[in-house]
């Protein structure tokens, strides 16, 4: 994965020894606040995928409408227990989605990402933080790699299911969205990465319905 240049959480400095935050949810905090995004979670119906415990706490210091959680293991408690590819929800209905590091895991992507612009309302946002490779023109996967073992020589991580490229941006926005996507020296030119634990290469892969 190293050789490879993917983008994504840093094993070295992933947690935080105080309260436990990951590199990815201090990041996505400090993108939220730079780019004026906290207001829109006041009053907003929220869908959360794989919720991490720092940023679910920040949501609803937010007030919002609806904030619904949802994860297909049994290892979060969660509102709904289901996966992307089939969401529970009315059209139409949801302001916001986050799924941080959750499309690697979708085994049907196309299926998840036609899920998410069918629950949205138009402009409503997706939030999509995924590891990629900037080496790769293309996302790679392979139905024959199906086990735990060949996944993680392939991928990276056992329980992935495919290992983005570059191609991540226009797979999303082919799905419905138009990017939003912010780079860390434009957004946070003044916040130094290793002060914070943070990837300055991963960007905030941010969506919105079209």
């Amino acid at each position: 994965m190293a050789a490879l240049h993917v983008v994504g959480s840093d094993p070295n400095v992933i947690e935080c020894p105080w309260c436990g935050c990951t590199d990815r949810d201090r990041h996505l905090r400090l993108y939220l606040k730079a780019l004026k995004l906290e207001a829109r979670f006041s009053a907003a119906n929220v869908l959360h995928f794989a919720p991490e415990r720092s940023i679910s706490k920040f949501i609803r210091s937010q007030s919002p409408s609806l904030y619904v959680t949802v994860d297909i293991s049994d290892n979060r408690p969660v509102e709904l227990r289901t996966n992307m590819e089939n969401i529970a929800i009315a059209s139409e209905t949801v302001d916001i989605v986050i799924a941080n590091h959750v499309l690697e895991h979708i085994e049907n992507l196309d299926a998840g990402l036609a899920e998410l612009h069918r629950v949205l309302k138009p402009g409503g946002l997706a939030i999509l933080q995924t590891p990629y490779s900037d080496r790769l023109e293309d996302t790679f996967e392979d139905a024959g790699i199906c086990d735990e073992l060949a996944r993680h020589h392939a991928y990276g991580q056992s329980d992935h299911v495919r290992l983005f490229g570059r191609n991540i941006f226009s797979i999303i926005c082919a799905a419905g969205f138009a990017s939003k996507v912010s780079e860390h020296d434009d957004a946070l030119g003044d916040v130094n990465p290793d002060q914070w634990g943070v990837n300055a290469r991963e960007p905030l892969m941010l969506f919105e319905k079209c």
